[in-house]
């Protein structure tokens, strides 16, 4: 992939552990990432994943574009306030691994959850676009035949409930 300068990201000032070096295209994908688990979805954005890409975290196994874009969007309709806390990535190599704390708040119900994560964004070689995002909460993800049945039964149903604009004059329209 080229330089980002067609994606604009929100999240620019990017935290790193002592020693990690993140290069230009790095920093293009964590930010893009951050903007994502921020509520700050857009179609470019999303342009940096590849089609058959998974997003996984305790309650999610979405795979494929039209999974995973619903996932991202569907944060903006759930939440009525996302704060991020803190991040810092601890780790440059494949996958990319950042800590990640953020407070989300549930609309209608005044809910508050902070959530403490261990991201880690896995990226494909060739095309340098993201081709799998885990999000462990509190370091890990359940693995359990009841837990993967509820996370693939919320990726499906999450597509059904959640619109993803279609092109970028939607995404505008929507302000993203």
């Amino acid at each position: 992939m080229s330089s980002g300068d067609s994606v604009p990201i929100e999240n620019t000032n990017i935290n790193t552990a002592s020693g990690v070096k993140l290069d230009e295209h790095q920093k293009l994908l964590v930010g893009s990432v951050l903007d994502l688990f921020a509520g700050r979805p857009s179609l470019k954005k999303l342009s940096l994943w590849k089609d058959d890409a998974m997003f996984e975290d305790p309650i999610n196994k979405a795979m494929g574009r039209q999974q995973y874009s619903a996932q991202w969007y569907g944060l903006q309709t759930a939440f009525s306030e996302i704060e991020r806390l803190s991040h810092e990535v601890t780790s440059s190599g494949n996958p990319i691994k950042m800590d990640l704390k953020t407070r989300y708040k549930v609309k209608g119900l005044g809910t508050e959850k902070t959530i403490a994560s261990v991201i880690q964004i896995f990226v494909d070689h060739s095309s340098g676009k993201i081709e799998k995002v885990e999000d462990k909460w509190d370091g890990n993800i359940p693995d359990s035949g009841f837990a993967n049945f509820f996370k693939r039964a919320n990726a499906l149903g999450v597509p059904k409930a959640v619109s993803v604009p279609k092109n970028d004059e939607e995404d505008r329209e929507r302000g993203n």
